[in-house]
């Protein structure tokens, strides 16, 4: 349950008493204007570069890739361990930029 859901609920149950329907609105309010940061961390401007990196990487192999293939044979992402690789590929998958297939226990890489 969301912060926002908790207070609408508790305002919903205390219906009868105006000072905590007032509180939880006001509550509510507050999340609502909460300002959120929309420029880029310098962390995501870097993972940015390392993701397009991967994909020029990836268009330089003939066939879908692990992700140590890609490690050993990429430029660029001396480094990197498997698993930040692993977790940048998993974005680009959900961007839909690369396609994930699995072979038995390996998972394979290539651009979409």
């Amino acid at each position: 349950m969301t912060k926002r859901e908790m207070f609408a609920h508790i305002a919903s149950v205390n219906s009868a008493d105006a000072e905590i329907v007032d509180f939880c609105n006001h509550q509510i309010e507050l999340l609502d204007t909460r300002k959120v940061s929309k420029t880029p961390t310098k962390t995501q401007k870097a993972n940015e570069g390392l993701m397009e990196q991967i994909a020029l990487d990836l268009a330089k192999f003939d066939k879908p890739v692990t992700v140590s293939e890609l490690l050993a044979g990429g430029e660029g992402l001396e480094g990197l361990s498997n698993q930040k690789v692993s977790a940048l590929l998993r974005k680009m998958v959900e961007s839909g930029q690369v396609v994930k297939t699995m072979e038995k226990k390996k998972a394979l890489f290539s651009l979409a």
